[in-house]
């Protein structure tokens, strides 16, 4: 039997119906814009939010892979529901969208919490737990993107953080890393969060500049210490440090952000905001193998 995550947000946060998913996320990609990588990219920061809010930033950074031919997606995004272990991922075969069902490649899943074990010195069955028919959004929302802008398909990791510390994110930026470079395949990593949550507008932008700010300056220390410190907020602070420690791993030396925007230039209510922001995360030689909790759809 196979057996197939089900979507709980599908008709909500984003068309249940799959023509007129197809034609939004579409019409999204069109809109956005890829600047020229002087090189391989090998990472993006997404945010999660219901495509309505945050589809159109979202869009800048898969815009980059339009067209590629990847074998393996892994996603990292933050655990809001869910605390079942410090790191989460799915116990199904597949994910399933209006759009079709993506496999999750469970070898590689396996191959990382054997790594992630050896690197927090944890017994494997608590280091990285499989769960079913999660609600966490934050993986499955990028799902369609990711679906139109790769026609020949991909396989998936997902991976949920609860714990966002240093010690747990590291390890798991280094450990991905390691599965990458051993696995011979296409591979790509997307860091899936959200900025600053439920500031007025002109608050949310001097917390997100900050935020985007260290990204672009490729720290993912500088991405914890501006979170706790206060001066830059993203609710996936752990998955985008976590991507950028995986990407520098693979060679990776360059970041850029790409877009940003808030809810409130859609809703043009400017009260209480959530920023969204896009950014590519690239090496300079094309790889050849690829070695809080109000939770509503703005977030």
């Amino acid at each position: 039997m196979f057996d197939v995550r089900p979507s709980p947000i599908a008709g909500q946060w984003y068309p249940g119906n799959p023509a007129q998913l197809s034609a939004t996320v579409d019409g999204y990609l069109q809109e956005a814009v890829a600047p020229t990588v002087p090189g391989g990219p090998v990472a993006v920061v997404a945010p999660h939010a219901g495509h309505r809010y945050s589809g159109a930033v979202a869009a800048h950074a898969f815009k980059i892979i339009q067209g590629r031919d990847l074998e393996l997606i892994i996603i990292l995004c933050p655990s809001h529901f869910h605390d079942d272990a410090p790191l989460l991922t799915s116990g199904h075969d597949a994910y399933a969208t209006p759009l079709g069902e993506t496999p999750v490649d469970r070898e590689a899943v396996d191959r990382l919490r054997a790594e992630l074990a050896a690197a927090l010195h944890s017994p494997e069955s608590e280091t990285l737990v499989a769960i079913k028919r999660d609600r966490e959004h934050a993986i499955e929302i990028e799902l369609p993107f990711l679906q139109r802008a790769l026609p020949k398909g991909f396989a998936l990791v997902p991976i949920m953080l609860r714990d966002q510390t240093r010690r747990v994110t590291h390890a798991l930026g280094l450990a991905l890393a390691n599965v990458l470079k051993s696995a011979g395949r296409r591979a790509f990593i997307v860091g899936s969060s959200d900025l600053s949550h439920f500031y007025s507008q002109a608050v949310a932008r001097q917390l997100d500049a900050e935020m985007l700010r260290q990204i672009e300056a490729f720290d993912p220390d500088g991405v914890l210490k501006a979170e706790a410190a206060g001066r830059g907020f993203a609710c996936g602070h752990g998955a985008i440090a976590a991507t950028l420690w995986a990407a520098r791993e693979l060679g990776a030396t360059n970041a850029r952000v790409l877009k940003h925007a808030t809810s409130g230039d859609v809703t043009h209510d400017y009260d209480s905001v959530v920023g969204y922001g896009a950014a590519v995360i690239w090496k300079d030689v094309e790889p050849t193998t690829s070695n809080q909790q109000r939770h509503t759809d703005e977030s």
